[in-house]
């Protein structure tokens, strides 16, 4: 039996509402047993905020034209309904594109009710935040097929992600899952990282680590068969023809099958990095590439080894994936990376890191295997740290062992032209419980207002922020997001006033 798109947006809603990872997957895992084989696809995409069309040519002015200026009272949209608005979206292109994506788009939104409308909306604009998020929608398919979740993981892993495996896994149970495996010229989601707080940290976790430096450049899987080679990104995208030089890299070297993990950076005469959106002009260039080559050479460094003549080698321990790719390159291929468990020889790397120009260092477990898409605790990313001293905004009440505090923090920074407070972001990393009942009682004597879970407070009280970096952002006024930010101290020796102003914050981190 079809399913109503207005069950797919309630189970939305659902994961929006909660922070609790359980009942989000619970909530996902009800859903997906309900779908029809034929639906789940789209299903599973649309909860994380994704197409299976991928971009489709929706922008703010096809929205605006789009945009009916009534719903329909009553759910009659089914599922199957948006899977063929998407296609035929997809379908569009050249002279009078827009017009029909316009059209396309206003006979499907005419027939939703408001809730429908805006989840469409904000699916097609890419602006779909609930919460379902690509591993938790991995738990979710595990749990409603009832199969362990490292033989779901480890599908999606090889196929570019959950939507691909759903329907397999629902269907076709553990059987179909085994069709998943690494296959040459199809990319696997990158391995990810977690943030330390510094070395120490790091090496405190890991033990003995491997350290490399963290170029800011753009994350490449380079897959090799013979005199063949293709560039990925890490998106999964192929960028091969706007790369020749790691191709021409890659390609000489004398393996006969390879899958790479590793960085493309442009480098200046000094062999320092040109900043990120520098290197990121190569990537959008598909014709022409030659003089821009000339003028904005690339290189490549490779820091893991996923695949060597034949032979998967995700599953074995880094510390032999990563002396088969010193095996199969040049030196001058490969990242600059150190093996100690001595926080004074790992902080030395670090500074050199830095003093290079680079964004910091990475600190991987030498025992771990490669996990594709997995953002676990064996792979470590340690920046430098900024501090900046901000203004709290509002406070949200927390959960769980938090349960009756003012906890997470909205944070802004004065606006010099007219002297408000711009958020740029939250936390609530850093507090102790002696701060945290420190600042509910002086936030609550600082109350404005409140809603459902946030109370919104007179921007008097100052904090000393550390943060990584700064991100560029659409959720924020000024575009700007703190990235990593974590409490250090509160300074009630500073008046508002005397906070960070956003021009501190934009010379800071060069935005």
């Amino acid at each position: 039996m079809a399913t109503f798109l207005s069950q797919l947006v309630d189970t939305s809603q659902r994961v929006a509402a909660t922070t609790s990872r359980t009942a989000k997957r619970d909530a996902l895992a009800e859903l997906l047993r309900r779908l029809d084989p034929e639906e789940i696809e789209t299903a599973v995409a649309s909860l994380i905020g994704e197409t299976v069309h991928g971009k489709l040519g929706i922008g703010p002015a096809v929205i605006r034209a789009a945009r009916p200026t009534t719903s329909a009272q009553q759910s009659t949209l089914r599922i199957g309904d948006v899977q063929q608005m998407l296609a035929s979206l997809a379908r569009v292109g050249g002279a009078g594109a827009t017009a029909q994506r316009t059209q396309l788009l206003r006979d499907l939104l005419v027939r939703a009710t408001a809730s429908e409308q805006d989840f469409l909306l904000r699916l097609l604009f890419g602006e779909l935040r609930q919460g379902a998020l690509e591993g938790l929608m991995i738990e979710a398919i595990a749990r409603a097929a009832q199969l362990p979740l490292s033989d779901v993981r480890r599908a999606a892993m090889f196929a570019g992600g959950a939507a691909a495996i759903a329907r397999t896994a629902l269907v076709e149970g553990e059987a179909g899952l085994r069709r998943f495996t690494l296959t040459l010229f199809q990319p696997l989601q990158p391995m990810l990282a977690q943030p330390a707080e510094d070395v120490s940290e790091a090496i405190q976790q890991l033990g003995t680590a491997a350290l490399e430096w963290k170029l800011d450049g753009a994350r490449v899987q380079v897959h090799k068969r013979d005199s063949v080679v293709r560039v990925y990104t890490r998106g999964l995208n192929e960028v091969t023809a706007a790369l020749p030089e790691v191709v021409e890299a890659v390609g000489a070297l004398s393996a006969e099958s390879l899958v790479l993990d590793g960085e493309a950076i442009a480098l200046d005469e000094r062999g320092r990095p040109h900043p990120f959106q520098t290197t990121m002009r190569r990537f959008g260039r598909k014709l022409d590439i030659d003089p821009l080559r000339a003028d904005l050479p690339l290189s490549v460094f490779f820091f893991d080894l996923l695949h060597r003549n034949g032979e998967d080698v995700l599953a074995l321990p880094a510390r032999q994936r990563f002396e088969l790719l010193r095996e199969s390159m040049p030196e001058r291929l490969l990242i600059p990376r150190v093996v100690t468990s001595e926080v004074s020889e790992a902080d030395a790397f670090f500074r050199t890191a830095l003093e290079l120009g680079h964004e910091g260092i990475m600190a991987k477990s030498l025992e771990a295997p490669y996990e594709a898409g997995a953002r676990g605790g064996s792979w470590l990313k340690i920046k430098q740290a900024h501090t900046l001293d901000l203004v709290v905004l509002a406070a949200e009440w927390g959960n769980g062992r938090r349960q009756g505090w003012l906890s997470n923090l909205h944070l802004g920074a004065r606006d010099e032209a007219t002297g408000a407070f711009i958020m740029l972001g939250k936390t609530f990393k850093g507090l102790t419980d002696e701060m945290l009942q420190w600042q509910t009682q002086k936030l609550l004597s600082l109350e404005v207002s409140r809603d459902r879970h946030v109370v919104y407070v007179r921007p008097e009280l100052v904090v000393e922020i550390a943060v990584n970096e700064i991100q560029h952002s659409p959720h924020y006024p000024v575009g700007m997001a703190l990235r990593f930010a974590r409490v250090k101290a509160y300074r009630t020796d500073k008046r508002p006033e005397q906070a960070d102003t956003l021009e501190t914050v934009r010379k800071l981190f060069g935005r």
